[in-house]
């Protein structure tokens, strides 16, 4: 019998990515919200999970009332915010309320993904670090409630590298480098050795895209941009950011390009009023360089952390077991929405190899001239799949025959408990 392809669910904190393993993008792709009747949504934090394995709905109408089948999920909860009480399950990478999650799960499942959940294998994602209990937590879940076949949690980071195998960069299958994840919520640096992440040396850094949305919304407010409607200003910031921002090279060379030739570098923005539908239209200048700016220098937009991310990912790849640096120099992988920005890997790779290069020649000379080192190559590594990273990631591994091999079943459930899950195999054996 031939067995039907895993689902591959990757739930961040901004959006969450869905779709079947062997497809090369998601099938769906909405922020990761529910809207609930208020009094249904602030309910408890702990999973209320059926004791008895059946259909899902039943046992959510039995347990809780039908009132609580009556939540969206995703683009229709936005849609429905001014009648339902808005829920991010999600922050910064990890669950926040479980009861919330079970049900998103549940229309993922079963109104977009429209599968039987019982015909298939999972595969989840987690960020890096995630406590052990989440994953007892999440197994329960799964197990209980959706009496899936399998499952399997990946980290977000081994995905991220496996998607980079598309690159032509990247020769074969390299289970170590170093991922650079920038998503929505928040930037992880993540070393990788072998398959393994390093988890003494992870760095999270307190800038992502929404912060870019906010500091773009905050140059027009500072520029008395009047002809943006307020109710507006959020939407019109985050549409600005992903059509027109780029990193620059060097951020006064640029002040000076836009100053000297503004007819070239100005763009216009136009946007309809939400409200009462007249057409606006706004210039567009030196936020659209000086949004993806704030990894680079971020004291332009706060003065609450001040480490620049070429900074950051060199002091993780230090903090590692020395024989496996070289590596992580040479394969640092690109993954999330937030480094899409064009230019952004060449800078980051610029500002590292300075940084490695000035360290190498500092000990040439302290040894006088009698050591001669070998120069650090530094690869920072952009790929079409770079988006959706962690979901194409989760996508490849699930398409091999040995995922089933390292899948969580059904039957070890029942016969172990949650706890099977607190350790995943990792795919060291695929390369």
């Amino acid at each position: 019998m031939s067995r039907l392809p895993p689902v591959i669910m990757d739930n961040g904190t901004g959006y969450t990515k869905l779709g079947f393993a062997g497809n090369n993008i998601p099938s769906f792709v909405f922020p990761t919200v529910i809207a609930t009747r208020d009094s249904a949504g602030t309910g408890n934090t702990g999973s209320s999970i059926p004791s008895k394995p059946s259909h899902l709905s039943g046992n959510i109408a039995s347990k809780r009332g039908i009132e609580d089948l009556d939540f969206f999920i995703g683009n229709e909860a936005l849609a429905n915010s001014k009648t339902y009480g808005l829920h991010y399950p999600i922050r910064h990478g990890q669950i926040d309320n479980w009861d919330q999650m079970e049900r998103f799960w549940e229309q993922s499942i079963f109104k977009y993904l429209r599968c039987e959940p019982e015909d298939h294998y999972f595969l989840l994602t987690e960020p890096p670090l995630n406590a052990p209990e989440n994953r007892e937590q999440t197994a329960e879940i799964m197990f209980e409630s959706f009496n899936i076949q399998g499952l399997y949690i990946a980290v977000q980071a081994v995905l991220a590298l496996a998607a980079s195998w598309t690159s032509n960069k990247v020769s074969g299958q390299v289970l170590t480098g170093t991922v650079v994840d920038s998503g929505d919520g928040v930037t992880h640096v993540i070393p990788v050795a072998e398959g393994y992440v390093v988890g003494s040396s992870i760095k999270h850094i307190p800038i992502a895209g929404r912060d870019i949305t906010s500091f773009v919304q905050q140059l027009h407010r500072e520029r008395n941009e009047t002809s943006i409607p307020p109710e507006d200003s959020l939407k019109v910031a985050e549409r600005i950011k992903e059509q027109y921002s780029y990193v620059c090279q060097d951020i006064v060379k640029e002040f000076k390009k836009y100053d000297q030739e503004p007819d070239k570098n100005f763009e216009k923005y136009q946007g309809v009023h939400s409200v009462t539908g007249q057409p606006y239209e706004i210039d567009v200048g030196f936020e659209r360089f000086l949004g993806p700016e704030i990894f680079f220098n971020p004291e332009i937009a706060s003065s609450d952390f001040l480490t620049p991310l070429p900074e950051v990912v060199d002091n993780v790849i230090q903090s590692c077991p020395i024989d496996v640096r070289r590596g992580l120099y040479k394969n640092i992988v690109l993954s999330g929405g937030s480094t899409m920005f064009k230019d952004f890997s060449k800078r980051l790779q610029r500002d590292i190899k300075r940084t490695v290069d000035v360290r190498v020649k500092r000990s040439e000379t302290l040894s006088g001239g009698t050591l001669k080192a070998t120069p650090i190559e530094v690869n920072v590594i952009s790929h079409k799949k770079q988006r959706y990273a962690v979901w194409f990631g989760g996508s490849l591994l699930g398409s091999t025959p040995k995922f089933y091999e390292y899948c969580h079943t059904k039957a070890e459930y029942e016969e172990h408990g949650p706890s099977i899950c607190r350790h995943n195999h990792v795919f060291g054996s695929m390369g």
